[in-house]
């Protein structure tokens, strides 16, 4: 049997049929899909395990997961806990998806608060943004944080050495930002990172830095504004090739080369994005994934419990600092 990945058959936005649909397409010798979802959902003939509750996207995640213990969403993290299974992918409320692995993973020690890493396209090669909306609210040393996980999983996993760590801002001058950007600048620059200063918006997709550190807050919403932007200009190049004669003959010339931006930066490639600092591997996909990006996302857990993800953060990870005031609880 391959990496074994729990998938939340009810956590998307369309229903259960493209989370099906992709873990079918994932399923191979070394990649080994279970469901966890209704008895009777037709799965293809990949093993489900029965689960009697889903947990909706608009359900306040700390008390959807202690109300509903047998939710789909639950009960594949709870699997990963237990060692039933390798990794988790959920497609389904992302504060419920955090809430509920902080409760059957935990953190690794020394971790504030897990943070959602995302492979931002760029020109030269793939960049970090973390964290891309797992905490709305932080704090300048969880931030700091989230710079060391993002930049060891850079290098232990996208093989990047010694990666370059920006800080995401309004201004490339250090004295820019808010208050909250004041402070992680100045923990950012005292720290052992290679950290080289503020980086704007504007540079994400040519390749900003290795990694790129922000709130969840910002990272979320720049994170959609990205790919809401890449699917808009992608659209809208294509109506234009085949609105006119004259486009549709040059739009053979350029077909190959169009497939290829597209494939660099349709965000259902990448598939989904690691929940780093957790002792185990969890993937969050799109609400709204594609049976090609739920795909993605199960390969993209099962590459993770390959490449000892969670076992290299936890080696590397530098030693816990004072106690955060306000850690997470669920």
């Amino acid at each position: 049997m391959g990496v074994r990945v729990a998938v939340d058959a009810l956590g998307g936005d369309r229903g259960p049929e493209p989370i099906v649909a992709g873990a079918l397409e994932a399923s191979s010798e070394t990649v080994a899909p279970i469901l966890y979802g209704p008895a009777d959902l037709d799965v293809g003939g990949l093993p489900i395990v029965p689960a009697s509750e889903s947990i909706g996207m608009d359900e306040k995640p700390g008390e959807a997961v202690r109300a509903k213990p047998d939710s789909s969403l639950v009960r594949a993290c709870r699997a990963v806990g237990d060692g039933e299974a390798d990794a988790i992918v959920s497609a389904g409320n992302t504060g419920a998806m955090l809430a509920a692995c902080l409760i059957e993973l935990r953190r690794l020690p020394g971790v504030f608060r897990p943070a959602i890493a995302v492979p931002i396209p760029a020109e030269r090669r793939p960049s970090v943004l973390i964290d891309a909306g797992a905490n709305a609210d932080t704090r300048a040393e969880h931030m700091l944080q989230f710079a060391h996980m993002g930049a060891i999983f850079a290098e232990e996993i996208l093989g990047i050495e010694r990666p370059e760590v920006r800080l995401l801002s309004i201004g490339e001058e250090p004295e820019k930002g808010n208050q909250l950007t004041l402070e992680a600048h100045e923990l950012l620059a005292s720290s052992d990172l290679r950290f080289t200063g503020n980086v704007e918006s504007r540079d994400l997709l040519i390749g900003a830095a290795d990694v790129v550190v922000c709130d969840g807050f910002t990272g979320n919403v720049c994170l959609k504004l990205l790919e809401g932007t890449i699917k808009a200009v992608l659209d809208a190049l294509r109506s234009e090739i085949v609105s006119t004669r004259r486009g549709r003959m040059g739009g053979l010339l350029i077909r190959p080369a169009a497939r290829g931006l597209r494939e660099r930066l349709d965000p259902d490639t990448y598939g989904g994005a690691y929940l780093l600092g957790l002792r185990g591997i969890a993937v969050i996909a799109h609400g709204n994934s594609s049976p090609k990006a739920i795909a993605n996302a199960i390969k993209l857990a099962a590459r993770g419990v390959e490449n000892g993800v969670v076992g290299r953060l936890a080696e590397r990870f530098p030693e816990r600092p004072a106690r955060s005031r306000d850690e997470i609880s669920v």
